[in-house]
């Protein structure tokens, strides 16, 4: 998967700058897809001049002109085609953490003991900045309400799986904290 493919996906909420969509990657794309500022600029003027996107010059006073994106007819068609496309590949997961915890047996117990304990902030904190998007997508309804209302699902499904995935790493954290104490005396 591309880049682009993710920039249109992020385009179906509507219109929006760069700096929107740097925001929107930001939070409610993040636990699936990571791209810098620098990247999406870049690829909406790919998507621009592919005819995917169009932009607008918008005027402001005080600031600087913003170009705000939305998709077009042949953006919407290239994203409906990638919609049905099947995976290549599940995705492989690149954790720097989990080759330490490979390395454990070579290691300081209280070293990866921090580095354990440092991804579980992690994991809380973007655990909160999910249920806080939940908590705005659902705006006081039941998620059975919300799914029945909505016009779109995938924002919804996709920051599911994010929760479940940093809940997970939590319970993970926990199991390698307790074994990782259990032995500790051992060494």
């Amino acid at each position: 998967m591309s880049l682009k493919h993710a920039v249109l996906a992020a385009l179906l909420e509507g219109e929006a700058s760069g700096y929107e969509l740097s925001k929107l990657f930001d939070v409610a794309l993040a636990n699936f897809w990571a791209a810098t500022p620098q990247q999406l600029y870049r690829e909406l003027e790919r998507l621009a001049q592919d005819g995917l996107v169009q932009a607008r010059v918008v005027q402001q006073e005080r600031r600087p002109n913003k170009r705000m994106f939305t998709l077009t007819e042949t953006g919407r068609e290239e994203l409906r085609a990638f919609a049905v496309e099947p995976v290549r590949r599940p995705a492989a997961m690149r954790d720097e953490l989990l080759i330490k915890i490979q390395a454990l047996d070579e290691s300081d117990p209280a070293a990866t003991r921090a580095l354990v304990e440092e991804r579980m902030s992690w994991a809380q904190g973007k655990l909160a900045r999910y249920e806080r998007v939940r908590d705005r997508l659902l705006a006081g309804r039941t998620e059975e309400e919300y799914l029945r209302e909505t016009d779109r699902v995938g924002p919804y499904l996709t920051l599911q799986a994010g929760l479940a995935y940093e809940r997970e790493i939590l319970r993970w954290c926990e199991r390698v904290r307790t074994v990782v104490e259990q032995r500790a005396p051992l060494g």
